[in-house]
């Protein structure tokens, strides 16, 4: 796809012909600063957690918790002692109390790896792996289970559940071998990915959302599947404004497909309001079906995006 196909679908991440894309030390992701930064995160969020319990978030989920949640009528076998009395009395009908149940939730991060987020010396991807590995430290710190995948057409990678803090360099570990390829398909990776994860949780999807077939469908494809859409997107403002002048070659960074454009003032106009309509439409959807939704500049430093998720109070709720 090409500039002037961005103009129609605002969808597809254009590069200049030949353009390289230098390897970045994956060593650096993840440095003794990096790492004091998210002891940090750590502290902040346990200011937003609450509970005493081993798990300390509540699930919307019914079972043996301490917390009043709801009445349901009695059926034969269940426990005499979860009867309400009270209620019996008033309304002479024999109702079982139910309580919330306190669990440990399931953070899932499904970390967009497709080769649009490897455009520009990979400094999209290198973004997301550190907004990944934060989110990842704080949700370990608060023992809650998380995972790790990553999509582009399908899973490419995935790192099971695990809980502690100390897991982290697993993380750490799993994030550094991320490289990116192939092409973007959210809907079918999300739909790869409900099918392994048959426990529900809170799914953050970090993505520059450049998906050909839209990329509502895949987050439809989670809040269809009963998990709770978290979106984490991932933006660079050279996308915004592109520094393209005369007759240029432009390709698809993931499909290759080519388009000989001449850039004038007047395309370049038109192709930022298509942008800033693309980027309005996106927190349109979100707004509309109840979907977290922040946008992450990569110009602005990860824990900054994450302390401004914290005090809006997005993920820890």
């Amino acid at each position: 796809m090409g500039l002037l196909d961005f103009f129609k679908r605002a969808t597809a991440p254009l590069v200049r012909r030949f353009s390289a894309r230098p390897v970045v030390a994956a060593d650096e992701l993840f440095d003794d600063a990096f790492q004091r930064k998210l002891e940090y995160l750590a502290i902040v969020s346990k200011r937003v957690f609450s509970g005493s319990m081993k798990a300390e978030r509540r699930t919307k989920k019914t079972g043996s918790g301490v917390e009043f949640a709801d009445h349901r009528d009695y059926a034969a076998g269940d426990d005499f002692r979860s009867i309400d009395w009270h209620a019996y009395q008033r309304f002479d009908r024999l109702l079982v109390r139910l309580f919330e149940e306190e669990e440990d939730l399931s953070i899932y991060l499904v970390v967009d790896s497709s080769e649009s987020m490897g455009f520009r010396s990979e400094k999209k991807l290198r973004y997301a792996k550190q907004l990944a590995a934060a989110l990842a430290y704080v949700g370990l710190a608060n023992l809650d289970r998380v995972a790790i995948v990553t999509a582009d057409a399908g899973i490419a990678m995935r790192l099971e559940p695990t809980r502690n803090k100390k897991r982290i360099f697993r993380v750490f570990e799993f994030l550094r071998r991320v490289k990116p390829g192939g092409e973007t398909d959210l809907a079918g990776a999300l739909r790869a990915f409900v099918a392994q994860h048959k426990r529900r949780g809170l799914a953050i999807l970090i993505s520059d959302l450049y998906d050909p077939a839209g990329f509502e469908k895949g987050i439809n494809v989670l809040r269809y599947n009963k998990f709770e859409p978290f979106v984490l997107h991932v933006v660079d403002q050279k996308d915004a404004s592109p520094d393209l002048r005369g007759d240029v070659v432009l390709y698809d960074c993931e499909t290759n497909e080519r388009r000989e454009v001449t850039v004038t003032p007047g395309v370049l106009a038109r192709y930022r309001q298509e942008y800033a309509d693309y980027l309005a439409g996106i927190g349109r959807f979100c707004a509309t079906h109840q979907v977290t939704y922040f946008r992450a500049d990569i110009e602005v430093p990860f824990d900054e995006v994450i302390l401004r998720v914290f005090r809006r109070g997005g993920f820890l709720r």
